[in-house]
């Protein structure tokens, strides 16, 4: 009999976080939700950050779960959303709260950056998709403005690797999670000195980068003591949590695209090397880091966003609705009318989402959906026809054709969406697993144990291991 393996991912996203319990015997695997906590943004003087002692928190609760449960870990990995950073001192003190993405400091900002360094040169020397909460404007914006935490700082950690700081004491930086930064060069994989330099940022900020997979060090001895595990190791997974997603697309060929589906939608494939063209940044995809070398070149669009904060302001005025009840009002309503550009910035961080969906709609001479299922219906087919959109033109950018596309995370799990996704594509949709970054997560831990050989290996277990549906194209619905 084999020895079965456990191995605890803290898979923390912009809303929730959950601690995962992953079970490996070197044939299957199986996995286990232990907690769910949220995850918000907190407001404070016009400024948006992250209540990272409270999330270190609920991670040392998953841990006295496992030990409660005298489950003996293997490891713990740690994947977080991208961009976002925490500002540490020479004494290694945590200077204050990591800002948030979302926060407005960054409007406007790639602009102002641009007038240093022309934007062709920012992309050709980085291959990111122009965000204006990329770390590289982030760290720009705190410089003009003169950001304490920022004048104070030696270095700066990406976000799970802040989480795993906590955990540890030991400072690392994970390459997926900085390829995110638009700090890095995609071919050598190191820090673009002169991109620093022109914008008056130091050139020591990151710590020397590490792959996915390195031990970065044990549980603190306090730590350790507290929650009753141990000294248990933790591991610098795929950190970004696209990467973490990627590395579990259940595919069996390098033919395929995937679509990771939440709050944000996430289209692209996994190459060798970064595409750098003039396609590639007329179209603004952008080339991040993944396991083994490759790159996840992709797009980011606004996705399930747009639904939520419908769903949160029908909520404020008393009508509530489930996931499941929204569905059944989309299936009912017939094929929208009116398609938005969920990309548009006006949907980016709205007062009311229906009233920007609306301005958008009668600016173009569209119908202004008439109920909130006309709205979920106009949000479903505008999210399927932007993934056509961006689907074309990255089928015109690479050297091999997309045979599928793999629809993976929460988003995996609404039908109806895959279906208009297949019907607007004219390629099979294959959808799940829906908790594809834990799982990945999970088995980068059980890759740096040595029970798993690579990326492929992984790809055959996640197969093996969870049922997925397929969506053939069908006539409009």
């Amino acid at each position: 009999m084999m020895k079965q393996h456990y191995f605890l991912a803290f898979d923390l996203g912009a809303t929730s976080g959950r601690a995962i319990l992953g079970m490996f015997d070197g044939i299957h695997f199986t996995m286990n939700e232990l907690t769910r906590f949220p995850n918000a943004m907190t407001e404070l003087h016009g400024k948006y950050y992250w209540n990272v002692y409270g999330l270190y928190e609920s991670l040392k609760e998953g841990l006295k779960i496992c030990a409660a449960q005298g489950i003996k870990l293997t490891s713990i990995g740690i994947d977080t959303w991208g961009v976002d950073f925490g500002y540490i001192g020479k004494d290694g003190t945590l200077l204050g709260l990591p800002r948030a993405y979302r926060d407005p400091y960054t409007n406007g900002a790639p602009e102002d950056f641009f007038k240093l360094m022309p934007r062709e040169e920012v992309y050709r020397l980085t291959g990111i998709q122009i965000m204006n909460f990329n770390s590289l404007y982030q760290l720009f914006r705190a410089k003009e403005t003169r950001f304490a935490a920022f004048e104070a700082a030696d270095k700066i950690l990406f976000m799970p690797d802040l989480m795993s700081y906590l955990l540890t004491g030991k400072q690392v930086c994970e390459y997926t999670e900085a390829s995110t930064s638009q700090l890095l060069n995609p071919v050598t994989r190191q820090p673009v000195t002169s991109l620093l330099e022109i914008s008056g940022l130091p050139t020591t900020l990151l710590h020397p980068l590490v792959d996915p997979g390195t031990v970065i060090g044990t549980l603190t001895d306090a730590l350790a003591e507290e929650t009753g595990i141990g000294k248990v190791p933790v591991v610098a997974v795929a950190g970004h949590d696209t990467a973490s997603a990627v590395l579990s697309v259940p595919a069996d060929n390098p033919n395929f695209a995937y679509l990771s589906s939440g709050t944000w939608s996430l289209m692209g494939v996994e190459t060798e090397t970064p595409v750098l063209t003039n396609g590639s940044y007329e179209n603004n995809f952008t080339n991040e880091g993944g396991v083994e070398g490759t790159t996840r070149f992709l797009k980011n669009i606004t996705g399930l966003w747009l639904l939520e904060e419908c769903r949160r302001e029908w909520a404020k005025e008393g009508r509530n609705y489930s996931y499941a009840e929204m569905m059944q009002m989309a299936e009912k309503e017939a094929t929208s009318p009116s398609i938005v550009n969920p990309d548009d910035s006006r949907l980016a961080s709205p007062v009311r989402m229906t009233e920007s969906i609306s301005a958008i709609c009668r600016e173009n001479g569209l119908p202004i959906p008439a109920s909130d299922a006309a709205f979920i219906r106009c949000i479903f087919d505008s999210l399927a026809y932007r993934y056509r959109e961006v689907l074309e033109q990255l089928s015109g950018m690479i050297p091999f054709p997309i045979d599928k596309l793999h629809v993976i995370g929460g988003g995996s799990q609404n039908a109806l969406l895959n279906q208009l996704t297949a019907n607007a594509i004219r390629k099979p949709v294959l959808a799940g697993p829906s908790e594809a970054t834990a799982i990945g997560n999970c088995l980068m831990q059980a890759k740096a144990a040595g029970l798993v050989a690579d990326r492929w290996a992984i790809r055959r277990i996640v197969r093996e291991a969870f049922s997925l549906k397929e969506f053939v194209p069908q006539e409009r619905m």
